[in-house]
């Protein structure tokens, strides 16, 4: 469950009209600070990134599931289970104890190092030389060809 101050501030970037990578990422940076408190760990960058964006789309954001071909389709299912789950204004069903017992202790036997600088900064570099490669167009990119053409 997200804390509160997360979901005040992913509602605030809402009505502010900013993206909805934008609102998920109060999420990701959630998952970020709890590995670095201590509350648990992850196997991977990648790891925490996954887990604040489930949470995202849980919560309500209209953060849609990745497109065929970016992720195996275990991943994209699941995402897309996430997603129906936060779009439906259906109530929420109290979760299994033991599946979050379990879950609990497993990040809790993790490592911590997914939330440090390098890790993030390394993460940060590749998913941007992937991005390179695909051809996908950045906000960055986008003001640059604007002003070239001014």
């Amino acid at each position: 469950m997200p804390e509160k101050k997360t979901l005040e501030r992913a509602r605030l970037d809402a009505r502010e009209g900013k993206a909805p990578t934008t609102q998920a990422g109060e999420f990701v940076r959630e998952e970020i600070e709890h590995i670095r408190e201590g509350k648990h760990g992850a196997r991977s960058t990648k790891q925490a990134i996954a887990i604040g964006l489930s949470k995202a789309r849980r919560a309500g954001v209209p953060l849609p599931p990745p497109k065929e071909g970016r992720t195996s389709p275990q991943t994209r299912k699941q995402a897309e289970r996430d997603y129906a789950k936060g779009q439906s204004g259906e109530g929420r069903k109290k979760p299994s104890a033991k599946r979050s017992r379990a879950v609990s202790q497993a990040l809790k036997r993790e490592g911590h190092s997914a939330a440090s600088h390098q890790a993030l900064s390394k993460q940060a570099h590749s998913a941007a030389q992937q991005r390179k490669k695909r051809g996908t167009v950045t906000p960055t990119k986008k003001r640059s060809t604007r002003r070239k053409a001014a």
